[in-house]
């Protein structure tokens, strides 16, 4: 698999390199009995196989690049980053829900922030072997599995669907319960088809392969880990990640968390969605943090 010559040229080869050893070591624990924990601060589970990942990332992360930051999920956050022009965000398991029940709905999630905004991203679903990856002036691509008389790795450009009719549009959505005010979203804009999953970064997955066309998460729950390599991705394949006011996201803020939630869509009928949202959001008296 070729990397073009550019700008993040090394920052994608470090990376992609990372996110396959990450992965595999990820499959070591994978199906195997965990040690689940609960973390307080977030609500959610973790297991020894996101600390032994994001260890494995981090640590080489701050070999190859000493001068940058680095915000990961099971690292102690400091505030050693702040400041600094360049954060990678790490997400060692993203959906480790789906992990810990054995879905394959799960992915290592290693993006960089330039300056506060999502540049560098690359996700890589170690159940199917299927990897993402994009950076400005790179684009966004695929790289799925190949069968045993072709073993050579050949990259696909991404593009995200033209659907503006949200009447046809897919929404990306959690496995788990939809609450009300979900329900009322979906009633507003019309969405009649659903795609399920546990991850952040399946679920644009899903729209860069044009399996989907939109995925909006109301709570202020994730964090910027969460979402920067998705972004980064959704971004170069022609898509759109906002808040649900229509903002855009920031990163490398003191608090890590989204907290005005998200709106991730193929670019073509976001000014619409966010403008649906609007009364809804007003009814809730939300009001952007």
């Amino acid at each position: 698999m070729e990397v073009t010559r550019g700008e993040f040229e090394r920052e994608l080869r470090v990376g992609l390199e990372l996110a396959r050893r990450a992965g595999e070591a990820a499959l070591a624990y994978y199906g195997k009995p965990l040690r689940v924990e609960h973390k307080e601060e977030f609500d959610e589970p973790v297991t020894q196989a996101d600390r032994a990942v994001n260890e494995l990332i981090v640590r080489a992360l701050r070999e190859r690049f000493p001068d940058d930051g680095v915000l990961a999920e099971e690292s102690v956050d400091t505030d050693r980053r702040i400041g600094r022009a360049r954060v990678w965000m790490i997400d060692p398991i993203d959906g480790t829900k789906g992990f810990i029940a054995g879905t394959g709905d799960f992915c290592v999630q290693i993006g960089l922030a330039v300056e506060g905004r999502a540049a560098v991203g690359i996700l890589y679903a170690p159940a199917t072997d299927v990897l993402y990856w994009a950076a400005p002036g790179h684009g966004a691509w695929v790289v799925r599995p190949t069968s045993e008389a072709d073993r050579s790795l050949k990259a696909e450009r991404l593009s995200v669907t033209g659907e503006t009719e949200l009447g046809r549009m897919r929404l990306a959505e959690s496995r788990s319960h939809r609450g009300p005010r979900m329900e009322s979203v979906v009633s507003a804009l019309g969405v009649r088809a659903e795609v399920r999953s546990h991850s952040v970064g399946i679920k644009v997955g899903l729209l860069v392969e044009r399996q989907a066309d939109l995925y909006i998460h109301l709570s202020p729950k994730t964090k910027q880990w969460d979402t920067c390599a998705p972004e980064a991705v959704l971004a170069e394949a022609g898509g759109c990640m906002t808040d649900v006011f229509g903002g855009p996201m920031l990163y490398n803020t003191p608090d890590v968390l989204n907290r005005n939630g998200l709106v991730a869509s193929n670019g073509a009928a976001h000014e619409e969605v966010i403008a649906r949202l609007g009364p809804l959001l007003k009814e809730w008296g939300g009001a952007r943090a």
